[in-house]
């Protein structure tokens, strides 16, 4: 007895079924935060002699939870925020290391202070720079005008590393060091994530 044109047609529409539903079942399962943000910081690290893996994947570690996909847009717009926060900490820090006299619990020689207060000073007009572009960075991240987010974030670096070299140049250890070094790296690893973008 033939089969009937129904069953033949139901047999034939399960064998095209099969492969597809083979590969359903085995979807990849997602990745975790932690291992979007290593292929993420991996990635940017290779293209960028300005980007440290390590300290990419300890920033981005902070907001794992703001994590879900390697979809560098929203990795750069983290990565603002991040620049932002550390900004916004710095100038608080500087305003604290001012009204105590620039020492911030560290006497000073006396022909220091002065020369200490102006770094400071010059910091705290170049971090109130880098918190006046946050909204309007993050603005044109979200908008996905990646050229104008770039140069804002270019300048953040510029200013963080100027903020640095006075203290050298005025012959002062910094008081600054490691946020300005966090700034700079923060502005630059939100600039490498756009160029992925």
């Amino acid at each position: 007895m033939a089969p009937s044109t129904s069953s033949t047609s139901l047999m034939a529409l399960l064998l095209m079924l099969f492969p597809v539903l083979h590969v359903a079942a085995e979807a990849p399962t997602p990745l975790s935060s932690a291992q979007i943000i290593l292929a993420a910081c991996k990635n940017v690290g290779s293209a960028s002699t300005h980007v440290d893996v390590e300290f990419c994947q300890e920033a981005l570690g902070s907001v794992a939870d703001a994590v879900h996909s390697l979809d560098y847009q929203d990795l750069a717009g983290l990565a603002v925020g991040l620049l932002i926060d550390n900004a916004t900490s710095t100038e608080g820090k500087i305003v604290r290391l001012l009204r105590e006299g620039g020492g911030g619990g560290v006497r000073l020689k006396e022909e220091n202070d002065a020369a200490v207060a102006r770094c400071l000073q010059s910091c705290q007009s170049l971090y109130g720079g880098i918190i006046d572009g946050g909204p309007p960075c993050m603005s044109a991240v979200n908008a996905g005008k990646f050229g104008a987010a770039t140069a804002i974030l270019e300048k953040a670096a510029v200013a963080a590393k100027e903020c640095e070299d006075g203290f050298g140049k005025s012959s002062s250890t910094s008081l600054l060091t490691p946020e300005d070094k966090d700034a700079y790296e923060l502005a630059k690893l939100g600039a490498a994530f756009l160029r992925f973008a």
